[in-house]
């Protein structure tokens, strides 16, 4: 196995061959001619990229930045339009904290520039800020994702399960994060993992780092890195409501706390085992054929759907002439797929 300083050399090299064309990227290419990655970008895509996919994010971050080219563009933003655009994404406590971010960020006149400053701003964690300073800043911060720990675990062969292993996962990328292009280090191994270096079968003929790869030497490499059995997910029930009024869709805004939280969707009841039905407002409802599925983090939720035409006056939510079923978050969208033939 290489030294450190040949390890980070190596995946660097390779980077500048290989590196993924991202729209919030920089490229090797332009860093060398003196560009420097925009922090906005850098964070508006970090943010975007939690939980979810880089084909996910790309039309997203387009459609942010062509309406908010700036943070202070974005800070100036309406939250129930943020909302909207976000619709889709998930995790939409994420959204929340990007326009308290944007706007802590305005206030102070631009992004701080070191993980331990940007950690006080809302929605920042030690990842974020990791990724942030050292790709829009050049800090040497060890930067470790999930494809980050697969790879280090597999190059170290570290065997702990995690999350026991993250420690020794951080430990080894921090001694392998060289003090010159700590940004480009970092993408390159988001990338490494991303397409060569992957779950199942890691293509490690192709790998800059497969000489001093001890998982590949010892036959482990698609056994790491190991991880704990997930517990069973819960299953929970609800009933969700969909009623017009002449042409107006019945909705409401979520409260901000709690899932799909500051969302505009559908009346639904709580999701328990035995939701509580009390509809929104009076109608002869009736119960669409096909129930909704969706998973959350923690558990499953089933919703049955039922739909109406009224004229009454609702108890909760309103009606909107305008609706529009895009800016809808997943869930909902299913369950307004699955009433509009009912309608």
């Amino acid at each position: 196995m290489r030294d450190d300083t040949d390890i980070s050399a190596a995946l660097l090299a390779w980077y500048d061959r290989s590196a993924r064309v991202m729209p919030w990227r920089v490229s090797p290419a332009d860093r060398a001619a003196g560009i420097r990655p925009d922090p906005y970008a850098t964070w508006l895509s970090e943010v975007m990229l939690q939980q979810t996919t880089v084909a996910a994010v790309r039309d997203y971050f387009r459609r942010f930045t062509d309406r908010w080219p700036t943070v202070e563009a974005l800070a100036h933003a309406q939250d129930a339009d943020v909302m909207a655009q976000w619709a889709g994404l998930g995790y939409y406590a994420r959204a929340r904290n990007l326009l308290k971010c944007a706007r802590a960020v305005a206030e102070r006149g631009g992004f701080p520039e070191s993980a331990a400053e940007l950690q006080t701003l809302p929605g920042i964690g030690p990842y974020t800020s990791a990724a942030i300073a050292s790709i829009a800043f050049d800090e040497p911060a060890p930067v470790v994702d999930g494809n980050v720990e697969r790879v280090v675990s597999r190059l170290f062969e570290i065997t702990k399960e995690l999350p026991d292993a993250k420690p020794d996962i951080f430990e080894a990328t921090s001694r392998i994060t060289p003090t010159l292009r700590p940004g480009d280090f970092a993408q390159a191994m988001m990338d490494l993992g991303a397409t060569i270096c992957t779950p199942r079968k890691p293509v490690c003929a192709l790998c800059p780092l497969s000489q001093d790869c001890r998982a590949r030497e010892s036959g482990t490499a698609e056994t790491l890195p190991r991880k704990k059995p997930k517990p069973v997910k819960p299953e929970c029930f609800g009933i969700v409501w969909i009623a017009q009024n002449q042409g107006a869709t019945l909705v409401e805004t979520r409260p901000e706390k709690g899932l799909l939280g500051g969302t505009v969707g559908f009346p639904t009841t709580d999701w328990r085992n035995t939701p509580i039905d009390l509809p929104p407002v009076a109608a002869e409802w009736r119960t669409v054929p096909t129930n909704v599925r969706h998973t959350f983090t923690h558990f499953h939720l089933t919703l049955e759907v039922r739909v109406a035409q009224t004229q009454g006056n609702p108890e909760r939510g309103e009606f909107d002439p305008l609706f529009d079923p895009a800016h809808l978050p997943t869930l909902m969208r299913k369950a307004w797929d699955a009433a509009v033939p009912f309608l």
